[in-house]
């Protein structure tokens, strides 16, 4: 596999954004970050972010406030969009490796 010279890096990042202490329970960033087995109120949201990260609005994120804070939604979203880029960078990586 083509060597990521950042490796070290990321996986502190990955740590620390997954694993780390936060508001919300660290397998729901996992599974975020997976855009896999999320919450049925969250699925749109995390969707989005993972497809067309773009496109996400205040109104998706009005709508999560009456059962999430905002410290949980900071963390769903970062984590939904590390989640996202790792996919992204993955393949990269994948594709300079097949080439």
């Amino acid at each position: 596999m083509t060597s990521d010279p950042h490796a070290d890096v990321r996986d502190r990042v990955y740590g620390t954004v997954f694993d780390g202490p936060g508001q919300t329970d660290s397998a729901l960033r996992h599974a975020v970050a997976a855009n896999a087995a999320v919450p049925a109120e969250l699925a749109a949201l995390i969707e989005k972010i993972h497809r067309h990260a773009y496109k996400v609005t205040d109104e998706d994120l009005a709508r999560l406030r009456a059962t999430h804070g905002d410290d949980e939604l900071f963390e769903i979203v970062v984590s939904a969009a590390l989640g996202a880029s790792r996919n992204r960078l993955d393949a990269g990586l994948a594709a300079l490796e097949d080439a």
